[in-house]
């Protein structure tokens, strides 16, 4: 949790002037008054000894009391879950029954591109600033009526079944809708993201072999390019840029291949219902894997695997019939494509958003102008680690913004919720006051936030919790398992879980010796090896790696993970280790480098970290990208020329007092042996496009040891 001290450093707080020692003594007095005029309405009407023990209850336990057997959800006794609606296990079918259910309400919604403005930067860069109008909506009967249209209009264009088509586009409507019409018509899907550069592009498109890809306009000659070095596509559909002054740009003339736009593809089907040709063990898609290691390898999921983790996800889930989803992470990521079927499911609908437009302040989002969330008011919406850090540093800046008085004030307030809280107590007033004007950065509206693709920090996920006044809900998966494995519990209090298996999932945890990980021990860890019919087919073309990490046990399939997990009393499963991060040093004790890293992410000064340790030596260094306007403030202080941003990061004092910041935020997190000893700052920001990032925003170690590689050396030197 952000204690005291964590917030003290996070907002630059100092010895307290009296004025300010005054105000919050006063302020701490009037809580407790309130704590005894207030002590038994609660306990009548929100019992917290209640809620405290809704928090703590049994979520789930291994089979016959032996924490060698796998472990298994309360809820799924009697049996694992495989479906959200009975007698269905495909997509087709399952979207069929969605619209019978919800055919007349909202489902999926556009925000319209009034304008692009593009400003010229003193170094000669475009930025785009979009002036932005309100959402335009389609209900699950228009929606499916498109569906049909793509599906016969595919089909006019010699598409067969279980030949593959490739989506290669930002998250958007028609991605979806795409994808729907596939998995009815049982065409699988190979999934692309819109960032990779021209040499991925060109070896998935070859890889998976597709004729017809589904693209951006924009992102047509990256297409062009990889198709002239011989790769296979016959047809190109694509989607309008959202920039109508320029739709049509890109556009040329070429015989050699079709070229449609979507609306041309939609005006060359029928309207008339199709068959569902899609079976519950037939390929649904072919999602690659972020490729943190090496590159990435192409996951063959299935429309049982999708069907059952939806219906296990959407169990832990409370979704209301005016929910509203905000879609903005990446459709070629499993934690959206999961998170979109689980709120279909329940009949939600979806705005379609991007990290660009999502916010006020958001990149793309025109000064005076409001972000998505402004203009949709989502009350849900799923965030990976790396999205909420940077929200949780927002935030900080901002309060940092303003007077000494504020800052205190508000940590006093955060400080006394966040005591409440764990305690199972609302602060409704606080709430009003104080923390239901930061919920406004996301629309004010939000009532659950899950988070998925890499472990979040305890500190993050309670400040989070805390300013957004609602749950933050950890969960656990791997493109392997559908994005499947656990779920935090809504009702739990505490930080650092990543909740009990979902109803569809079983977890074993194999012993590693080496490392001292074992099922007998106090609490029970291990290797986490997940089953469940959500476990997926295996590796596209690449039947060795099916085998060596898909593992029949006891006559049971299992996903061999890699990652290292400790199970609770409670039965939720906590991430402890990641078995390719863990790095044995000299001294001969094994360090986390993932912990490490997650946990100088949380240091304002930090915009990303990889941590690297040579097993000949006892220490660890740090490569750090810093945040530049936080480092340029601190080069101020040290009387540092910030002209060139480049020599302020290899300025002496400036790494010093960088070094010594960090090694002061971690000394009660980390053990001494844990804390980098040297540290290099990278003036340039990593990113997928440089190769250093995945395009889900993990670390390339590799990638990044090797570019840095003259640096780590120095550092060891």
């Amino acid at each position: 949790m952000v204690d005291e001290t964590d917030l003290k450093q996070a907002l630059n707080g100092n010895e307290r002037p009296i004025s300010i020692t005054v105000a919050i003594t006063i302020l701490k007095a009037l809580f407790f008054v309130f704590d005894v005029v207030t002590y038994i309405p609660f306990k009548i009407f929100a019992d917290p000894a209640q809620k405290l023990e809704l928090s703590k209850r049994i979520k789930a336990e291994p089979e016959h009391s032996d924490p060698e057997q796998a472990w298994s959800n309360v809820e799924a006794k009697d049996g694992l879950i495989h479906t959200s609606f009975d007698g269905i296990h495909d997509l087709g079918r399952q979207w069929e029954e969605c619209v019978k259910r919800y055919g007349n309400k909202e489902c999926m919604g556009t925000r319209e591109v009034l304008k692009v403005h593009k400003e010229k930067q003193p170094n000669g860069k475009i930025f785009e600033k979009w002036q932005m109008g309100n959402y335009n909506w389609r209900t699950y009967a228009q929606v499916d009526k498109r569906i049909n249209l793509i599906a016969s209009g595919l089909e006019s264009l010699g598409q067969k079944e279980k030949e593959p088509v490739i989506l290669f586009a930002e998250t958007r409507e028609e991605w979806m809708t795409t994808a729907l019409a596939c998995f009815k018509m049982n065409f699988p899907i190979a999934t692309m993201y819109a960032t990779l550069g021209d040499e991925a592009v060109e070896y998935a498109i070859n890889e998976v072999g597709a004729k017809t890809i589904f693209t951006s306009e924009a992102l047509i000659s990256k297409v062009k390019k990889a198709m002239s070095n011989g790769a296979p596509i016959e047809n190109i559909i694509y989607f309008d840029s959202v920039d109508p002054a320029s739709r049509g740009e890109s556009i040329d003339v070429d015989l050699s291949f079709t070229l449609l736009s979507f609306d041309q593809l939609l005006n060359k089907g029928e309207p008339s219902p199709i068959p569902i040709r899609s079976h519950k063990d037939d390929l649904a898609l072919i999602m690659y894997t972020s490729g943190t290691t090496g590159n990435p390898k192409g996951v063959m999921i299935s429309h049982e695997n999708i069907v059952a983790v939806t219906a296990g996800q959407a169990y832990n889930i409370n979704l209301n019939d005016d929910d509203r989803y905000i879609g903005y992470l990446p459709l070629a990521h499993i934690l959206e494509v999961c998170a979109e079927m689980v709120v279909f499911s329940k009949g939600v609908r979806i705005g379609y958003s991007s990290a660009q437009t999502l916010f006020d302040r958001a990149p793309k989002i025109l000064k005076g102008e409001h972000g998505d969330c402004w203009a949709l008011q989502p009350t849900l919406m799923a965030c990976v680690p790396a999205v909420m850090d940077r929200i949780f540093k927002a935030v900080i800046d901002e309060v940092n913004s303003n007077s000494e008085m504020f800052r205190e004030l508000f940590k006093t307030c955060y400080e006394r919720k966040r005591a409440r809280y764990e305690d199972g107590y609302t602060s409704v007033i606080l709430n009003k006051l104080v923390f239901n004007k930061i919920g406004k950065l996301l629309g004010g509206h939000v009532r659950q936030i899950l988070s998925g693709g890499a472990p979040l920090s305890p500190e993050t996920q309670r400040f989070m919790n805390i300013c957004f006044c609602c749950p933050v809900v950890q969960g656990y998966g791997l493109t392997e398992t559908c994005g499947g494995g656990t779920l935090a519990d809504v009702h739990d209090l505490s930080t650092g879980t990543v909740g009990p298996p979902l109803p569809c999932t079983k977890i074993l945890l194999r012993e590693w010796s080496e490392a001292g990980y074992s099922p007998k021990n106090n609490p029970p860890q291990g290797e986490i090896l997940i089953n469940g019919p959500n476990v997926a087919q295996g590796y596209y073309k690449n039947e060795e790696k099916t085998r060596e990490e898909f593992l029949i046990i006891d006559g049971k399939r299992f996903f061999a993970t890699g990652d290292i997990g400790e199970f609770r009393e409670d039965g939720s499963l906590k991430i402890i280790d990641r078995k390719k991060d863990l790095l044995k040093l000299a001294h001969g004790e094994y360090i986390s480098l993932g912990k490490v890293e997650t946990n100088l992410l949380t240091n304002a000064i930090v915009e990303n970290v990889c941590v690297y340790g040579d097993s000949e030596k006892s220490f660890l260094v740090a490569l750090i990208v810093p945040n530049q306007k936080n480092l340029t403030a601190l080069a101020e202080k040290l009387e540092v020329d910030t002209s060139d941003y480049e020599k302020v990061c290899q300025d002496p004092k400036v790494v010093a007092a960088v070094q010594k910041e960090l090694a002061s935020y971690t000394a009660s997190k980390l053990q001494r042996v844990e804390q980098p000893q040297k540290i290099y700052l990278c003036s340039e920001a990593w990113t997928p496009a440089s190769g250093l990032l995945t395009e889900a925003l993990k670390l390339k170690r590799k990638n990044i040891e090797n570019a840095f590689r003259k640096q780590l050396d120095k550092l060891y030197s």
